[in-house]
């Protein structure tokens, strides 16, 4: 996971996707150097204003958040982002705004996709 205004920049062989569903406030699209944005992948809007990033809120929007991705349009966005961990394709980097990246959306999925592809 990369925090947007953090970025070091693009290594070889990464494949780097904004999984926020808002645009990061005051990032131009053409500054950002990413290959896709993965909406469907991100919490509901619900969800994300339910949580307002509230640490003690944190393991109900972890698991809220689970039970999204379990359901269309969550399931096809983290099975796209699955296929990119697979073998011999390089790196999957998670770009995400949130100040918080240990307890925010991008932790959530980055942990759900190496669990499935570590099982």
């Amino acid at each position: 996971m990369v925090r947007v205004y953090d970025d070091p920049g693009r290594r070889p062989g990464e494949h780097r996707v904004l999984v926020d569903r808002l645009w990061p406030r005051g990032v131009q699209k053409a500054a950002l150097d990413f290959d896709e944005w993965a909406k469907d992948a991100a919490p509901s809007t619900e969800l994300r204003r339910w949580y307002g990033h509230e640490p003690a809120r944190f393991s109900e929007f972890a698991r809220r958040y689970r039970a999204e991705l379990e359901r269309e349009p969550g399931l096809s966005a983290l099975r796209r982002l699955q296929s990119f961990v697979a073998p011999g394709r390089g790196r999957l980097v998670l770009l995400t705004a949130t100040r918080d990246v240990e307890r925010s959306g991008a932790a959530v999925l980055r942990d759900v996709i190496v669990a499935a592809t570590s099982s």
